[in-house]
């Protein structure tokens, strides 16, 4: 999944895949009203703490997307999921603005769509 449909970043020692799945959708969705709205609450929010804490919660809704599909596809090696207390524990605020573009490559990824369309047979010229 790494690069084709996500994208990294390292908290503390450790990397961490973010990955927009139809379940964090769903989540953005119900806190935002949806991915178009999210952009604009990130840039417009003028409450420094609760800027940090919606990137931080983004952070967190992303990068648990891979651990909750290990732990679904392997229910006998369960990994623990990011929190929001790590998140803040182990990064500043200029590690949270250098994600930035890691986390809109990620819901970039996460809605592109690769429409490969077959030539006509009606061609001109033919």
């Amino acid at each position: 999944m790494v690069n084709e449909r996500s994208a990294i970043i390292k908290i503390g020692d450790k990397e961490y895949e973010l990955l927009l799945t139809t379940k964090a959708t769903k989540e953005i969705a119900k806190k935002y009203g949806g991915l178009e709205k999210l952009g604009d609450k990130l840039l417009t929010n003028k409450d420094y703490e609760g800027a940090i804490g919606e990137i931080v919660w983004l952070i967190v809704t992303l990068a648990n997307q891979p651990i909750l599909i290990h732990n679904y596809k392997n229910p006998n090696d369960k990994k623990e999921l990011l929190t929001e207390d790590e998140v803040e524990i182990l990064t500043t605020p200029q590690d949270l603005a250098n994600f930035k573009d890691a986390i809109t490559e990620a819901l970039y990824k996460g809605v592109q769509r690769n429409i490969v369309s077959e030539e006509s047979k009606n061609a001109v010229g033919e």
